[in-house]
């Protein structure tokens, strides 16, 4: 039977369709993002916060989406019934069906081989079960589409199941990077480790061209080289620095947060599903010389001679 679809029909079901995709694809990085976090492996690198920012900031956008373009759809089959069976419609239901059967079937396999290959790991087993509890939702909705007389409240149910799914995963990520607070003071204190690192090899260039380190921070200004020693982000005072020897001295700064762990919290490197977002920024990913506690710290350096030698003659 043809029945006549409009451009309406047309465009809700793709964007339903494109909408659906994105909000799995989301929701799997943030659940990946989240387990490895909490569950560290010897072999992933760093964390990275964007890893589930981006994947929190697309679901609370997408999943209202969703359930919007659903209910418009199955409305207007309401006042139509006969557009039950438009082709775009049973096309995108097919293709969801078969792209969500394939990760089960996948991702049995891949939970099998590993297993007889020795190589799970709790990590692993926790990213397996959520693909799977993801990818047998989205198939039982879309398959109970498909019936000629559709059981209501068990779809209501596994629409539910959906939900709660993703509003775990969310909270979840919350708590994995805190409130938008927490991470702009992350940021402060991650430019101020940039600035003292900054600060710490301009002093030993300085010390390269002079043999001698500077006696206060503000000689190591220099307009033609248009390089003036940074402040704090926030007080704009200046950071504190004292010489203690004639290689030796201090750099103190007031951090808000105590530096964070976050290593081997990341993906893995063997190349395993990685965001759908670059990340750029990684809070409290410091130098181990450079870990600091809430509050004030000071960091003792001494410049080695013979790792940096005297070169007056030297161009920089």
């Amino acid at each position: 039977m043809n029945t006549r679809m409009t451009p309406k029909d047309f465009f809700l079901h793709l964007g339903a369709t494109i909408v659906l995709y994105a909000t799995a694809i989301a929701l799997i990085n943030l659940v990946f993002s989240v387990i490895n976090y909490f569950v560290p492996d010897q072999l992933a690198g760093y964390f990275h916060v964007n890893s589930v920012i981006w994947p929190i900031s697309m679901l609370i956008v997408l999943i209202p989406l969703l359930y919007v373009l659903e209910w418009l759809t199955n409305r207007d089959i309401g006042f139509v019934p006969e557009k039950r069976e438009i082709w775009i419609r049973r096309w995108r239901i097919y293709l969801t069906l078969f792209l969500a059967g394939a990760a089960i079937v996948g991702d049995l396999i891949t939970l099998i081989n590993t297993y007889l290959n020795g190589e799970i790991s709790g990590r692993f087993v926790y990213k397996v079960l959520a693909v799977f509890i993801i990818s047998v939702v989205i198939f039982i909705f879309y398959l109970l589409e498909l019936s000629a007389e559709p059981k209501r409240n068990t779809r209501k149910t596994i629409a539910t199941i959906g939900i709660i799914v993703a509003i775990a995963a969310i909270f979840a990520g919350f708590v994995t990077v805190g409130s938008p607070a927490k991470q702009r003071a992350f940021r402060f204190d991650d430019q101020r480790v940039n600035d003292l690192t900054n600060i710490q090899w301009q002093i030993i260039n300085y010390w390269q061209k002079k043999g001698t380190i500077p006696k206060v921070l503000s000689e190591l200004n220099n307009d033609i080289a248009n390089y003036s020693v940074p402040k704090d982000p926030v007080t704009k005072t200046d950071y504190e620095y004292s010489t203690t020897g004639k290689t030796t001295f201090q750099l103190c700064a007031s951090f808000a947060l105590e530096s964070q762990d976050l290593a081997n919290r990341g993906a893995n490197r063997s190349g395993e599903i990685v965001s759908v977002a670059q990340d750029y920024y990684v809070p409290g990913n410091s130098n181990d010389s450079w870990n600091h506690k809430a509050g004030k710290n000071c960091f003792e350096r001494t410049i080695d001679p013979e790792r940096y030698p005297v070169k007056p003659n030297a161009v920089y």
